[in-house]
């Protein structure tokens, strides 16, 4: 498996964006609410990852100490999903994308906070970019009369996705050189599911295990919980034996592009929107890349 990965690697990596791209269509073509599809994703996404390191023996191997930050980290993770896919369902899949694209730039201002660096004036200047973008996007309403309804809710949702998105992601480079990445993930997975259990708990709601799921929605959610989470970070960590994380981070950054793309294909109609969503879209990505692309200059000078 290995030698194949290396041989093809380049077209694995860009498999692999492309699988991810199917997240947010499958997040509209499950018909459940956001909360259960959020419960049901995390749930098989845990059993598959607690599986697959029973298998490799390396259960044993995790600390205790690091559960329940981990545990932490995945709320923020159902939170984030939670949102990203509400944003989805109020409006669509390129809305949701967009703004999800959106968070390493979001990190500019934050980890400055975690880790003590000082703010870079260049990160500055491309989020004040990506603001102005995203308030002329939002002033433009499409003309689509159910997303012109729902547009603005859909990027307040999606802000808040991509924010929390910037912040796990954050939290995880914390334990990245301490832990494995897919045991960074199963536990995370297991904290999701405890949050949203509460959730349910609090409200006294039980429909999670006493309403039937059609055929439809649970063939979806487990290609979304096996395939596009598990599969997909266990596909991630064989990809960067053979390429570096900028080569990794680079081709993630074309996942909005996928996704629009394919949804676009797909629901035809309820995604088409004004040519100031494209021209603004194609802006912040080109914004997103020219960030990646100073880093990786930035980090070559220094080596």
């Amino acid at each position: 498996m290995y030698s194949i990965i290396n041989k093809y690697k380049l077209l694995a990596l860009h498999l692999m964006v492309l699988v991810l791209g199917f997240t947010g269509i499958l997040g509209k073509l499950i018909t459940l609410e956001s909360t259960h599809l959020v419960w049901y994703r995390m749930l098989i996404a845990f059993i598959l990852l607690f599986i697959f390191l029973l298998v490799k023996k390396r259960i044993k191997q995790i600390n205790p100490k690091n559960i329940l930050p981990l545990i932490g980290a995945g709320f923020v993770v159902a939170l984030h999903w939670l949102f990203f896919f509400e944003s989805i369902k109020v409006s669509n899949v390129s809305v949701a994308v967009i703004c999800l694209s959106t968070s390493s730039l979001f990190s500019a201002f934050l980890e400055p906070i975690f880790f003590k660096r000082k703010i870079l004036k260049y990160e500055v200047f491309f989020g004040l970019i990506v603001m102005i973008t995203l308030a002329f996007m939002l002033y433009e309403k499409p003309e689509n009369k159910f997303l012109s309804e729902n547009y603005t809710l859909g990027y307040f949702y999606g802000f808040i996705s991509s924010f929390l998105a910037t912040l796990f992601t954050i939290i995880n480079a914390k334990f990245i050189n301490k832990i494995d990445a897919t045991e960074i993930t199963m536990i995370e997975m297991l904290g999701g599911v405890i949050l949203i259990s509460l959730y349910f708990f609090i409200i006294n709601d039980y429909s999670i295990v006493s309403k039937a799921i059609s055929f439809s929605d649970l063939s979806f959610l487990f290609i979304l919980g096996s395939i596009c989470t598990a599969g997909v970070f266990v596909w991630m960590i064989e990809i960067m034996r053979y390429m570096t994380p900028y080569s990794v981070i680079m081709a993630v950054n074309l996942e909005p592009i996928y996704s629009i793309i394919i949804a676009l294909i797909i629901f035809n109609d309820s995604e088409s929107m004004n040519t100031f969503f494209y021209l603004g879209g194609t802006l912040i990505l080109l914004t997103v890349f020219s960030d990646g692309y100073i880093k990786a200059k930035k980090k070559s000078l220094k080596i």
